[in-house]
């Protein structure tokens, strides 16, 4: 049920669910709005929810010029206010939750709260080499599914390999039909690695929850706790059987984690 919104001069593709106070979700790397789904199911009957496809991803056109998370922060503060939108509790995970803190930075006055999942300031060596990695198997594997079955390695946990659930989500994502081009998953990449917002989270100033996945190889628990660390009065906390995704992966927990958050911040930002 989703449809373009014309937000600054492009056209995002959003989908809008529920009834509530509203919340923004923002996608990581070629993620699109069906990577929320188990949030805009779960929680539709608490909250209006909004996600989109970030710039490049899915059904929202790549526009010219460079990629910079100052940009896709910007197309998300366009797409609230185009929605008349005054303010959201907003919440993303990987490159997203770096959209949504340069969003907070830069358009404080749209953001209620702040749920960051699996995040980063700055990459630091590991993280580096490792989106080094997943740019070289961009250019070298053979097919969607191969690139699909060694990048999901660091993403999900074993159970969910072990189990069918990421077999299920690579069968989705084989079908789906708006593929990201490889040149545009690499200018997201690049742009999310070059990014550094480690001297400026001092300056958010909203109730803020960073959540980490303690089996999580990429943004490893301790580049989360940092940033809770920068951020005055961030909640931390290490879901340690869980890795890189858990709101997809233990969508009922996650969705209730944070759903008494934002319950116990709604009443104070109202």
């Amino acid at each position: 049920m989703g449809r373009y919104v014309r937000a600054d001069g492009l056209d995002l593709w959003t989908e809008q669910v529920g009834t509530g106070p509203d919340v923004l979700l923002v996608g990581g790397l070629g993620d699109t709005v069906e990577s929320w789904q188990f949030q805009l199911d779960g929680l539709a009957d608490r909250y209006r929810l909004t996600t989109f496809d970030n710039r490049g991803a899915g059904r929202t056109a790549m526009p010219e010029g460079p990629v910079s998370v100052e940009a896709m922060a910007d197309d998300a503060a366009a797409l609230l206010r185009a929605l008349d939108i005054p303010s959201a509790h907003v919440a993303g995970f990987s490159g997203g939750s770096l959209i949504c803190q340069e969003l907070t930075l830069r358009h404080p006055q749209l953001v209620r709260s702040l749920v960051l999942q699996s995040t980063w300031s700055v990459p630091d060596a590991y993280l580096r080499r490792w989106g080094l990695f997943v740019r070289r198997l961009v250019d070298t594997v053979p097919d969607e599914r191969t690139f699909l079955e060694s990048f999901f390695l660091d993403i999900y946990t074993a159970r969910a390999h072990n189990d069918g659930t990421v077999d299920r989500f690579i069968e989705d994502a084989l079908a789906f039909p708006h593929k990201q081009t490889p040149e545009n998953l690499k200018r997201f990449l690049d742009a999310v690695l070059q990014h550094d917002t480690t001297d400026r989270l001092p300056d958010i100033a909203v109730p803020t929850l960073v959540l980490a996945g303690g089996r999580d190889s990429t943004s490893r628990p301790e580049l989360c706790r940092a940033v809770a660390d920068a951020i005055p009065g961030a909640r931390f906390a290490v879901m340690e059987e869980e890795a890189h995704q858990p709101f997809q992966e233990i969508p009922d927990e996650w969705n209730a984690r944070v759903d008494a958050f934002w319950r116990e911040t709604e009443p104070r930002t109202a």
